[in-house]
């Protein structure tokens, strides 16, 4: 019987009705369908200060980069929906990878959260770019953070019209890129899980 793989999906952006969440809303359904056990959060709930080791050095890592990267552990991998600001990652998703990117030791254990973590991505954007700079960005630090970056990503252009009343996206193709990103997820998270349990 195949192991029923742990999937951890966030937006890179918190902000009321943003387009990034309403793809994670779509992934989220589609891992589901798929047979995945899907747990989302929101970054809002893990607030955490503007990266810095001066203060990192004085009181050490942040609480609740702890407690993401607890979350993440727990899961066989993620799925990051992200908008696009300036051509490049939010500050918010970049604020928060960069910090639990930090994450060593838990107590005696070693505790590498990002380490070995299948991650598939997404992007959207109002524009026709479909926020594809901004994946290229974010695909370069994951795999600098030694995540397992998987190849097909969700790119959805046209945001302000892509999604039907249902928050299913309108466009058949989309909807395939969609089920063909979760399914490779999937497999992948089954085959190379280091999840850990806390």
């Amino acid at each position: 019987m195949a192991v029923i793989p742990r999937i951890l999906v966030f937006a890179g952006s918190i902000r009321t009705g943003a387009f990034s969440g309403q793809t994670a809303d779509v992934a989220q359904k589609e891992l589901a369908m798929q047979g995945a056990e899907v747990t989302r959060i929101s970054l809002g709930d893990y607030p955490l200060p503007i990266m810095d080791e001066d203060l990192e050095k004085d009181k050490g890592i942040p609480e609740n980069a702890v407690k993401l990267g607890h979350q993440i552990s727990a899961h066989d991998g993620l799925l990051i929906a992200t908008p696009e600001y300036n051509g490049s990652i939010p500050p918010l998703l970049k604020n928060s990878i960069d910090w639990v990117s930090r994450l060593r030791r838990d107590g005696s254990r070693s505790f590498r959260p990002l380490y070995g973590k299948p991650v598939a991505l997404c992007s959207s954007s109002e524009g026709k770019f479909a926020g594809i700079r901004c994946i290229n960005h974010l695909r370069a630090v994951l795999v600098r953070c030694q995540m397992e970056v998987i190849t097909p990503e969700c790119s959805v252009s046209g945001a302000n019209e892509a999604f039907g009343e249902d928050g299913q996206f309108r466009d058949a193709k989309l909807h395939q890129s969609m089920e063909r990103l979760c399914r490779t997820l999937i497999e992948t998270s089954r085959m190379l899980s280091v999840r850990i349990e806390v």
